[in-house]
C-alpha cells in the first residue's frame, strides 16, 4: 500500500511540475503557432444598432482581455464630438462616455478602426463600428474608398475622412464635418451611418481636432463629385480552403453592396506662402544665414549697428529665395563675434498681406575669435615642431608656414557613366576662375590628346560648378588642374589636382524605352526609381515616349506626373483655388534591367485604379498587426516543413 501511495505521489508531483512549467510560458509555445484569433464581442449596452437611445454611456464586452490602442487618435465618433468622449479599456470591456448632448433623431457611430486588440498577441479586431440612434431608425448607408498621397500614391493611414451635406466649398473651412471616419493601414476608409441625400467628401489631417480645415499646414484632399449614397443587392465569392494549396469549395454569398465604394482622394499639403523669419544662424565666422518660411524677390535691407554694412556682404540665395547667406568681405567683421543689425524685410500680416517690418538682431558666431586664434596657434606650433625635427635630421624644411589653401570638393569616380559630368563644389564664394589652368585629356590608342570641355556654374546650386565633356564610352580621361586655378573672396588659392578615370562601355548598361498610352501632346515628367522609391533618372517629354539611356543593371520602378505648368517639378494643390495637385501615376510592374538589354515597354497610366498602381515592394506603409502575425506563422511553418493553413 505504501508503494502505491509513493507511486501516486510521484505521478502527482510530475503533473504539478508540467502544469506550472506550461503556465509560465505565456503566448505561443516554443515551436507552436502564434494566436491569430481576434477578440469576439459577446454583448453591447445599449445593443449595437439600437434605436431610441437616451444613454450616453456605452459598454462593449468581449470574450477575452483586450486593450485599446491610442483611442483619442484612432477612435472616431460621428457626428463629431465638440467635447472629446472618454474611451477606456477595462479587462474584457470597453467603456465609452459621450460628453456632448445627444442630438435628436440622429444615428451615432463609434468607429474603432484597428484600436481594439487582444492582450495576448495583439490581434486586432479589425474595422469595428458600433452604432445606435436617438430616433426610431438607423441610417445605414455607407461610402468607401482610399486616401493616397498625391505625390507618391502612398496609402495614408489614420487621416480623417468626412462628409458634408452643405455642398458649398466654404463648408470645409467653416463648419465641422457631418459624418467622419479614419483610414486603415491600406489607406482605406468606410464612412457609415449615412442618411439618404447629397454630400461632398474631404480628407483632413486634422492638427487641432476641430474637424475643420483652418490651417495650411494640414494635409487635405477634396473631390469635385457630389456623392449620393445608395445600395444594391449583390453576391461575392467565399472560398473554403482544404489546405494551403487546395480549394475545397467556392460559394456565392449574398450581401448589401453600398455605393460608391471606389472613391479615391489624393491628399496634399498646400504651399506655405505665409512669410516670416524662422531664424538667423552664424555657424561659421565668415558668414551668416537668414531662413524664411517663404521666399521673396525683395531681399532684406540690413543696417549695421556696430559695424559699417555698406558693401560688407556678398549675398547668396537659393532658388526659392527663402534662404539667404551673407558672406562677410572684411576680415575685421569676420573677427567680430557679435554683429548687431537692424533688418527690414517683408512678412505676412494677420490678413495675409505682405508688410515691411523691422527687427533688431544680434548675430553671434558659433566659432568665436578666441577659439580660432587658439587653433591657429596650435597649428603653428605643430608646424614649427616638424620643421625643427627636420633641421635636426638635416632634412629639407620650410622657412615660412604655408598659407591656408582653398580646398574644393571634386565629385568624380574612377568609372563614371557616359552621361555623368564632373562637379566641383567650393566652401566659399569665388572671386576668380582661370579656366586656362584647367586641362582635360583623352587617351586614344597609346597617345593623349586635348579633349574639349565646358566649365560652368551649376544652375541654382551656390558655389557649385561642373565640367561637361564628350565622355565617350570606353575612353580613358585625365583631368588636370594647375595651381591658382581658383581663388576665393578671401584670397585663398586652390592646390593642383589630377584625376584619371575611364568611362564605362555601353555594354555595361541597359536602355529602357517607354511608350506612354494617351500622353502624346501632354507635358509630363517620367522618373526611373530605385527600390527606395527615389528617382535616379528623369525625362521630360510631350511626345508620349520616355527614353532612359545608360541604366545600370538592377531592379527599377517607374513614376510619372503630368506637368501642367511645364516647370519640370511636381506642384501641390490649393483648396482655395480649387486646384488639385499635379496627377501622379506608377507603372504597376517591376522593371528588371540587364547589361546589353534594350527594354521596350508600353504603359497606359489609366489602365489600373490609382490605389492599385504602386508596386508593393516600394510601398512604405507597413502592414497591420494581423499581417505581421500571419507572416511569422508562415515562417514558422516553413521551418517545421509543414503547410501553414490559410485563413477561412
Amino acid at each position: 500500500m505504501k508503494r502505491v501511495n509513493k507511486h501516486l505521489a510521484l505521478c502527482l508531483l510530475v503533473l504539478i511540475i508540467i502544469s506550472v512549467n506550461s503556465c509560465a510560458r505565456m503566448g505561443a509555445p516554443d515551436g507552436g503557432w502564434y494566436d491569430e484569433t481576434p477578440p469576439k464581442i459577446i454583448s453591447c449596452t445599449p445593443l449595437d444598432q439600437a434605436t431610441d437611445v437616451k444613454s450616453k454611456k456605452i459598454v462593449i464586452s468581449f470574450d477575452e482581455y483586450i486593450q485599446v490602442d491610442n483611442p483619442n487618435e484612432k477612435v472616431v465618433i460621428s457626428p463629431p464630438q465638440i467635447e472629446s468622449a472618454e474611451i477606456k479599456g477595462s479587462g474584457k470591456r470597453i467603456i465609452v462616455d459621450l460628453k456632448d448632448t445627444l442630438k435628436e433623431n440622429t444615428t451615432y457611430t463609434v468607429d474603432f478602426s484597428d484600436a481594439i486588440s487582444d492582450n495576448n498577441e495583439g490581434n486586432p479586431l479589425g474595422n469595428f463600428t458600433y452604432s445606435f440612434s436617438t430616433g426610431d431608425h438607423i441610417d445605414t448607408l455607407e461610402v468607401s474608398g482610399y486616401v493616397l498621397n498625391a505625390q507618391n500614391l502612398e496609402p495614408i493611414k489614420g487621416i480623417l475622412v468626412g462628409l458634408y451635406d452643405n455642398l458649398n466649398d466654404s463648408a470645409f473651412s467653416s463648419e465641422p464635418m457631418l459624418r467622419v471616419s479614419r483610414t486603415d493601414s491600406r489607406g482605406k476608409f468606410i464612412v457609415k451611418g449615412i442618411a439618404k441625400g447629397s454630400y461632398r467628401i474631404y480628407a483632413l489631417a486634422d492638427a487641432d481636432n476641430d474637424y475643420i480645415f483652418n490651417q495650411k499646414s494640414e494635409q487635405v484632399a477634396f473631390n469635385d463629385d457630389i456623392i449620393e449614397p445608395t445600395f444594391k443587392p449583390d453576391v461575392r465569392p467565399d472560398t473554403i480552403w482544404r489546405d494551403s494549396l487546395h480549394i475545397d469549395s467556392i460559394s456565392l454569398v449574398p450581401y448589401t453592396h453600398f455605393i460608391p465604394d471606389d472613391i479615391v482622394l489624393l491628399a496634399f499639403t498646400e504651399l506655405q506662402t505665409n512669410r516670416y523669419l524662422i531664424k538667423t544662424e552664424r555657424k561659421q565666422a565668415d558668414s551668416f544665414t537668414m531662413f524664411f518660411s517663404y521666399g521673396n524677390e525683395e531681399l532684406p535691407q540690413i543696417s549695421g549697428l556696430n559695424f559699417d554694412s555698406s558693401d560688407a556682404f556678398l549675398i547668396e540665395t537659393n532658388l526659392k529665395q527663402d534662404t539667404i547667406t551673407y558672406w562677410l568681405r572684411d576680415s575685421m567683421l569676420i573677427n567680430k563675434d557679435t554683429l548687431s543689425m537692424e533688418v527690414k524685410y517683408l512678412a505676412t500680416d494677420s490678413l495675409g498681406e505682405l508688410e515691411l517690418i523691422t527687427d533688431t538682431l544680434e548675430v553671434l558666431s558659433k566659432d568665436p575669435y578666441e577659439k580660432r586664434l587658439k587653433r591657429e596657434k596650435e597649428a603653428r606650433e605643430e608646424w614649427q615642431k616638424k620643421q625643427d625635427k627636420a633641421k635636426k635630421k638635416d632634412l629639407p624644411y620650410e622657412t615660412e608656414m604655408p598659407k591656408e589653401a582653398l580646398e574644393p570638393k571634386y565629385t568624380i569616380t574612377s568609372e563614371p557613366d557616359p552621361d555623368q559630368n564632373i562637379t566641383i563644389t567650393f566652401p566659399t564664394p569665388l572671386q576668380r576662375v582661370d579656366s586656362s589652368l584647367i586641362h582635360l585629356y583623352s587617351k586614344h590608342d597609346t597617345l593623349w590628346y586635348r579633349s574639349p570641355f565646358l566649365f560652368r556654374e551649376k544652375e541654382n546650386i551656390p558655389r557649385a560648378y561642373e565640367i561637361l565633356g564628350e565622355w565617350r564610352p570606353g575612353i580613358e580621361y585625365s583631368l588636370e588642374i594647375d595651381t591658382l586655378a581658383f581663388e576665393d573672396i578671401y584670397g585663398k588659392f586652390s592646390k593642383p589636382y589630377k584625376q584619371g578615370f575611364k568611362v564605362k562601355t555601353e555594354d555595361a548598361y541597359a536602355t529602357v524605352l517607354m511608350s506612354l498610352t494617351g500622353m502624346k501632346g501632354k507635358h509630363c515628367v517620367v522618373e526611373l526609381l530605385n527600390s527606395s522609391d527615389a528617382a535616379i533618372k528623369s525625362v521630360a517629354t510631350s511626345t508620349g515616349n520616355a527614353e532612359f539611356f545608360y541604366v545600370k543593371p538592377g531592379t527599377y520602378y517607374m513614376r510619372m506626373f503630368i506637368d501642367d505648368n511645364d516647370n519640370g517639378e511636381w506642384d501641390t494643390g490649393d483648396f482655395s483655388l480649387h486646384r488639385q495637385a499635379e496627377s501622379t501615376y506608377y507603372y504597376p510592374e517591376m522593371i528588371e534591367c540587364k547589361a546589353k538589354w534594350d527594354l521596350t515597354l508600353t504603359w497606359n497610366p489609366f489602365a489600373k485604379p490609382l490605389e492599385r498602381q504602386k508596386p508593393l515592394d516600394i510601398t512604405k506603409q507597413k502592414p497591420d498587426k494581423e499581417k505581421e502575425i500571419r507572416s511569422r506563422n508562415a515562417e514558422r511553418a516553413k521551418e517545421k516543413g509543414v503547410e501553414y493553413p490559410q485563413s477561412k
